[in-house]
């Protein structure tokens, strides 16, 4: 029995704190420290809005910057489901048997979009834009208690020693969520 999409408008749940600390001793020697937090603040069927806090510190003999980045993260649940034909063996129940084997009736494979904004981001104090896309897979544990896996990317402006510039980044990503 179908059941009809409610607009939940900030169900806070779930939300998510990632740390991560990078050092590497070859190549141009560098420190990266990288914390995000993040919580849904809008929910309507397999839809949900995201909003995200991300604190991005580089240190290395080239370069030295601070970033506040702070974006909306909208994202589909489940879009596989939209290949649910033909009836006798559908599309999204072969991929999802071959993608997440015996959890296949336990993933929740998402795709989004980020956008918003950064400081500094042209200038010093002024802000700049963010925009990227991200892919990945939620296998809810237990109620309220889930693991996160995804690959985004994100393109944002960045003000480092006066010196302002576009910069890109992959980022493999496995989380908790709560």
């Amino acid at each position: 029995m179908s059941q009809e999409a409610v607009l939940d408008i900030l169900p806070l749940r779930p939300f998510n704190f990632d740390v991560s600390f990078n050092q590497q001793n070859f190549g141009p020697k560098r420190k990266l420290i990288s914390v995000q937090g993040g919580f849904t603040a809008l929910r309507y069927g397999p839809l949900e809005v995201r909003g995200i806090y991300q604190y991005f510190s580089l240190h290395n003999p080239i370069i030295t910057t601070d970033q506040h980045l702070l974006y909306a993260n909208p994202r589909w649940n489940n879009f596989i489901d939209i290949l649910d034909f033909p009836s006798s063996k559908p599309i999204s129940r072969i991929l999802r048997h071959v993608l997440f084997g015996p959890l296949e009736h336990r993933a929740v494979p998402y795709v989004g979009a980020m956008l918003g904004g950064t400081l500094p981001g042209r200038g010093d104090l002024s802000p700049g834009y963010l925009y990227g896309g991200q892919i990945g897979v939620r296998f809810p544990v237990a109620q309220g208690f889930s693991v996160d896996m995804g690959l985004q990317y994100m393109r944002f402006e960045i003000d480092a020693q006066s010196k302002t510039d576009l910069a890109k980044q992959w980022l493999f990503t496995i989380g908790l969520r709560f």
